[in-house]
């Protein structure tokens, strides 16, 4: 029987709430938003046909709070509810509580995810089917954890049960380092899962994350969708998703397939689902099953031209799956890019501000699953992802090269993102010849951020300048007919100075009776004439060269975003400001967050590498050391004490060569 759903209730936010809103309403089906306070200018809440506030910032007090969910529900008056990936959607309590209220609930069976969605239950229900693990134990409050890891052996991996995500996840390379990861991942887990449940698993430092798609309905049949391969990961998350993949062949596809539907058979699994494993060479070991939506699903809607969200709401509604085994095969090859709000050069530490803009790229026909526009505010209380960014071609490295352009021509301003280290990981070589394993990002280092020559710079500048003196013409008052910088004697040129990552531009330019500027930079002397300007583009005429910018400024900060790609720099002011200081031995806040826990006092001795507090920010943590020994000359923040971006934390004053 089909029980059609007529307002479906989305318990997300972001970028994969609008990704199933466009699939409800294709199929005719009424959507409901939920958001917290945060949240409620985003166009996930604006694109839905209903919209009911959480009351709450945190995640606990919104997207996770089974009673705030059910009462929004029932005010709608919706019929199901679809929980997307995270939050709640490998809770098995709130999954019953759905079913039980009279709703249809999106997603596999209270008891499916019982078995599967717990990562230590799912591995031994492997272990019993006869599929290959890693050793694993869980570490329960009160217990050796010392005692334990010896069982498992080091290096391993401490492990959040619930969720995913990197979240609660924490290498350990011995027993030294064993206590405080597991003490560190208990509070994460909890602050983003709400369930502190953790053990201890064998680590395989050079692997590939392979995973396999699977679907099941309510009428015995399961099939699974190819696999895509998750191996460029940092902080154990994924930041690039492919399918298929390079390592993967035919034979390995079948067994790896069969294995991946064999396990849901096992536990009647019904709905989208994900089999997870460790591929070395021909060997594989099963990960865990993630009983949800996957972020990464893009990728294989692309390769097989299925929508996965619309199977999802059919078998819910009780229909058959829309096709069989035999009635897919893999089209071309499919990259996406996870954008996020992080500094890479900063060990990808969140980033958190306004999106002074935000544009797709133009350049060629990719797909952009996103949760932000121009104006939205990434915030510290959920993750910083920006945007999916998918590209499908006919080759692997047609599609590599083809992403690493669309990104290189999106244009992101306000906010310190991982966009041009996306763009490094694919144009290098060994990405482009498929040697893609767990620990890339380390064995190849690849360039975190893009920097720019001398010459990129100096044309960024001279475009700010540009756009400065025409904004300041146009909000003049008198002589509105006159050319802007016309004067009716020999004056001076104007000058200004601009900043980046301590490299100076000193830049002078005088307006020219035709239109165009003398710019004088380095002891260079450059013809540059505006060509064209409208809002915040402009095109400059630079020596005969046509060069196009985009170009923003907020206050003294200026976005530009040219051939050259992205450059953010500051404009220094004429006069020094005379308030300004300089607290020497000054520690800051690498981000913006909470202090969760601080170890030192006013006037205490600490040495170098000790630990003086933790900082939780977008639900990791982030431990503050000391960078040398000496004593605790201020602090300035409490446990509890929520701090800014750069905020000042602590100042240490260094203990001299005599002891002083």
């Amino acid at each position: 029987m089909v029980n059609h759903i007529k307002r479906l209730l989305i318990v997300n936010r972001g970028e994969i709430a609008r990704r199933i809103m466009r699939s409800a309403h294709n199929m005719g089906i009424s959507t409901v938003a939920v958001y917290a306070d945060g949240d409620i200018a985003e166009p996930f809440v604006k694109e839905a046909d209903q919209a009911v506030s959480l009351e709450g910032s945190s995640s606990l007090d919104t997207y996770l709070n089974h009673d705030k969910v059910l009462a929004a529900a029932k005010r709608t008056a919706a019929d199901a509810i679809h929980p997307g990936y995270g939050f709640l959607s490998e809770n098995k309590t709130f999954a019953a509580a759905v079913i039980e209220a009279g709703m249809i609930w999106v997603g596999p069976s209270p008891n499916a995810i019982s078995q599967m969605g717990d990562k230590l239950s799912s591995k031994k229900l492997m272990t019993e089917a006869g599929v290959p693990t890693l050793p694993s134990i869980e570490v329960v409050r009160g217990s050796n954890a010392a005692k334990l890891a010896m069982e498992i052996g080091y290096p391993l991996l401490v492990k959040a049960s619930a969720g995913g995500g990197g979240k609660g996840m924490r290498v350990v390379l011995n027993e030294t380092e064993l206590l405080d990861a597991v003490e560190s991942a208990r509070r994460e887990a909890d602050a983003s899962f709400g369930d502190d449940t953790i053990f201890l698993e064998r680590w395989l430092a050079s692997s590939r994350h392979v995973e396999i798609q699977v679907f099941g309905d309510n009428h015995g049949r399961v099939v699974h969708c190819f696999e895509r391969e998750c191996s460029i990961q940092r902080r154990h998350q994924k930041i690039i998703e492919e399918a298929p993949s390079p390592a993967v062949t035919a034979e390995l596809r079948q067994r790896m397939g069969n294995a991946a539907v064999a396990a849901a058979k096992a536990i009647d699994y019904t709905s989208a689902g994900t089999v997870e494993f460790l591929l070395d060479g021909e060997d594989f070991w099963f990960l865990e099953m993630n009983t949800r939506l996957q972020v990464e699903h893009p990728v294989t809607e692309e390769i097989t031209g299925l929508d996965l969200v619309r199977e999802q709401l059919r078998i819910a509604q009780g229909e058959k799956l829309s096709f069989d085994q035999s009635d897919i095969s893999i089209d071309g090859h499919a990259i996406e890019a996870r954008v996020y709000g992080e500094d890479p050069g900063r060990d990808f530490l969140p980033t958190s501000g306004r999106l002074l803009l935000f544009e797709r790229s133009n350049v060629a026909n990719a797909r952009y699953d996103t949760g932000v526009e121009t104006g939205s505010t990434i915030g510290i209380d959920f993750d910083p992802m920006l945007a999916k960014v998918i590209v499908h071609a006919p080759t692997r490295e047609e599609a590599a090269l083809r992403l690493a352009r669309v990104l290189e021509t999106t244009r992101i301003k306000g906010l310190t993102t991982n966009r041009d280290f996306l763009v490094s990981v694919l144009r290098t070589q060994a990405f482009l010849d498929g040697d893609t394993t767990t620990d890339f990002i380390e064995r190849f280092d690849p360039p975190r951020n893009w920097s720019p020559s001398r010459i990129d710079l100096i044309e960024a500048c001279i475009a700010a300048a540009m756009v400065a003196q025409g904004d300041r013409r146009a909000k003049a008052k008198v002589l509105t007919n006159l050319p802007s910088g016309w004067r009716n004697s020999e004056m001076p040129p104007e000058v200004v100075e601009y900043l980046f990552e301590g490299e100076k531009v000193f830049l002078q330019y005088q307006s020219q009776r035709d239109g165009s500027f003398d710019v004088v930079v380095d002891d260079f002397e450059l013809s540059v004439v505006i060509k064209h300007r409208v809002g915040k583009e402009i095109s400059l005429e630079i020596q005969g060269r046509l060069v196009p910018f985009t170009v923003v400024t907020e206050s003294d900060r200026w976005f530009i975003h040219g051939p050259m790609g992205h450059l953010e720099f500051s404009e220094a002011p004429r006069f020094p400001d005379p308030d300004s200081s300089d607290l020497g031995g000054g520690l800051s806040a690498p981000m913006p967050g909470t202090v969760v826990a601080t170890y030192v006092s006013k006037g205490d001795s600490v040495t170098e590498g000790q630990i003086l507090m933790i900082l939780e920010g977008m639900k990791m943590e982030h431990r503050i050391e000391a960078p040398y020994s000496g004593s605790i000359e201020e602090i300035y923040v409490c446990e509890g004490d929520q701090v800014s971006n750069d905020e000042m934390l602590v100042v240490i004053s260094k203990l001299t060569e005599s002891g002083n």
